[in-house]
Parts: C-alpha cells; sequence; structure tokens
C-alpha cells in the first residue's frame, strides 16, 4: 500500500526532489491515502451558530483564532469536490468577518481561563492564527477547480483581510517579542504573512513572512530540533514542521526546506511503533506543564502530527514518515483512556 502511495504521489506531484519547485498544495492533498484527509478535518466543521473550535466548544463566540478551523473544513471539502461541504464551512468564516472591528482586528471575549486576547499582542496573535489559515484555504480554492464558486466571496472579503494583516503588521515587533519561546507561533504568523501576501499579492507581506522564518531558523538546537520554552517537544516541533512546509509550498524557503529534515529525524524517533508519540522530557505537551485556555492539561496535537508526517512522505517521497504518518493517523483513530 505505502509503495502504491509514493507511486501515486510521483505521478501527482512529479518526481523531482525538494530542490526544484514545490507542487502545489492542492495536489498535494489530493495525493492524501484516501479517507486520511477527511478523518483529520472532521472536527473542523462550523456549528449551528457558525463557531468552530474552542468558541464551538464553549458555545460562544471568544475570539478569532478558533474560527481557523473553518478555513481548514472548506479546504478538506474542495479537495473532496464537495461544495455543499465547503459552503457550510464557510459560514465559520462570515461569523469571523462579522466580529472585525474597525481597525482590523476583532472582538474578544473573555476565556474561561479568564484571560483574553483583547490586550494589543494578544489581539494580534489570535488575528494571525486565522489569517493563516484563511490565506492558505484561498490559494488552495485557487489552485483547485472550483475557484469559480468562491469567486464572488473571495473578493468580498479581500478588503477585509487586507484590514487584518495591516493590524498584525502593526503588532509585528510583539509578534518576535512575545513568541521567541514558543517558535511555532513565530512560524504561524509567518504563514499567515505569507499566505496572504500571495492570496492578496502584496509583496511587503510576504518580506515579513521570510524574515519571521528567518528568525525562527535561530531557534532550533544544535541538532535542528525546534525549541520550545528552552528544550523539545514532540508535538510543538511537530507544528513547527507541518505549518512551516505548508507556507513553504506557496512561497519559496530554501532555507526552510533545508532545516526540515533534521527536525523531521528526530520527531521520527518519537513515533512508537504503535503510533503513539512519546512525551518523555517534553517542555511542554504530555507531562502536565502547561494547560490550555480551557483548563485542560496540553496533550500531543496528533491530527497534526499525522498532517506534518503525511505532507512530508508525500513532498519528498519519504517512506519512512509516510509508514510513522501511518501508524500516528492509526493510533488518532482508536479511542484511547483519558489522560489523567
Amino acid at each position: 500500500m505505502r509503495l502504491l502511495l509514493l507511486g501515486l504521489a510521483c505521478a501527482l506531484l512529479g518526481a523531482d526532489g525538494p530542490s526544484h519547485p514545490a507542487p502545489r498544495e492542492y495536489d498535494v492533498l489530493r495525493a492524501f491515502p484516501p479517507g486520511r484527509l477527511a478523518a483529520l478535518s472532521k472536527n473542523d466543521y462550523p456549528d449551528a451558530k457558525g463557531l468552530t473550535g474552542t468558541n464551538r466548544g464553549v458555545g460562544k463566540w471568544l475570539e478569532a483564532g478558533p474560527q481557523r478551523g473553518s478555513c481548514r473544513g472548506v479546504i478538506a471539502a474542495v479537495v473532496a469536490d464537495d461544495l455543499r461541504a465547503a459552503d457550510n464551512a464557510w459560514r465559520g468564516i462570515d461569523v469571523a468577518f462579522a466580529h472585525q472591528r474597525d481597525d482590523g482586528g476583532f472582538v474578544a471575549e473573555i476565556r474561561p481561563n479568564g484571560a483574553s486576547a483583547r490586550e494589543f499582542p494578544a489581539a494580534v496573535e489570535t488575528a494571525y492564527f486565522f489569517l493563516q489559515e484563511l490565506g492558505r484555504m484561498i490559494l488552495v480554492i485557487r489552485q483547485s477547480p472550483h475557484e469559480a464558486h468562491f469567486h464572488d466571496r473571495i473578493a468580498a472579503i479581500e478588503p477585509k483581510m487586507r484590514r487584518a494583516c495591516a493590524f498584525i503588521s502593526s503588532g509585528y515587533d510583539t509578534i518576535i517579542a512575545k513568541s521567541s519561546k514558543a517558535v511555532n507561533r513565530i512560524i504561524i504568523a509567518a504563514k499567515a504573512f505569507g499566505t496572504c501576501g500571495m492570496a492578496l499579492q502584496d509583496e511587503a507581506l510576504v518580506a515579513k513572512s521570510r524574515k519571521l522564518i528567518a528568525h525562527a531558523l535561530t531557534l532550533r538546537d544544535k541538532e535542528g530540533v525546534f525549541i520550545e520554552h528552552g528544550g523539545r517537544d514532540s508535538s510543538y516541533n511537530v507544528v513547527s514542521i507541518l505549518f512551516g512546509q505548508v507556507l513553504a509550498l506557496h512561497v519559496p524557503l530554501p532555507e526552510f526546506e533545508a532545516a526540515l529534515p533534521a527536525a523531521v529525524a528526530w520527531e521520527l524517533t518519537r513515533i512508537k511503533d504503535n503510533g503513539e508519540v512519546d512525551v518523555t522530557g517534553n517542555t511542554r505537551t504530555g507531562v502536565g506543564k502547561e494547560k490550555s485556555y480551557s483548563g485542560e492539561p496540553k496533550n500531543v496535537n496528533y491530527t497534526e502530527v499525522a498532517m506534518a508526517l503525511t505532507y512530508y512522505g508525500l513532498v519528498r517521497k519519504d517512506a519512512a514518515a509516510l509508514a510513522a504518518a501511518d501508524r500516528v493517523f492509526t493510533y488518532s483513530q482508536r479511542p484511547h483512556p483519558a489522560a489523567k
């Protein structure tokens, strides 16, 4: 099965290595193993109120960042040629922009833990968390056969995107100051600037993306693993791998692509034979050191691990990464006892 998948990937994505032009993300997603993208995206669709993520979890609007799931839902549906599902997912985008302020940022309410995204640095952060999937969504739609179906809607939100991008640009300095201990957020911000810059044909935004990636590359240890809170974390290392390599499918980033093999090599050592991700020595997830803003302990994000290794395996034609992705995906789909 894995050899068949590699053969299909080569046919769809081309036989050249990573030094050659990147494949289109739409084609990479179409090359995913059957059913995988749908399974990994099933929780991204909005509820009856148009809410996704933590907003959906608490049953009310909290902030913009959690609405990024609706963008992922649109992408998965577009790749599956399911325009009805894509239209359903788009409701979450409309809800997000219904909460946009005049300054381009978004209304924020109090989180369950008592914090909020009302202060400027946090407002910038929640905005770029949403924008990094919104820009990506538009680029994937434009690569697909379904651009005409969304053309008018995309045109309608572009002015709102520009205001939101101007807002996060005004807070550019806060991104590095706030997130350099958590390099994954630097890369997520870079993805927001880069994908939105490409979608809006704004080279200034793309330049900011490249600058953030250059900074992120300084936040690795001597073996090339992305550092989180002073050490290694088998979940957050994957976040940096995933979002950086997705960005690199749209914005040429040769230095980042050259750094990926080392980060992936370490990650593969953390994947057990049964697909469980080893959390031994983690600085943030799976070891009770941090809580999410809903108050629950942070654990490994298996969706992101499976996604990252599948992308990497398909783009790099890497059988070991694909095998690990298979194990992680299978493990993630089985019920497991709740963490204590």
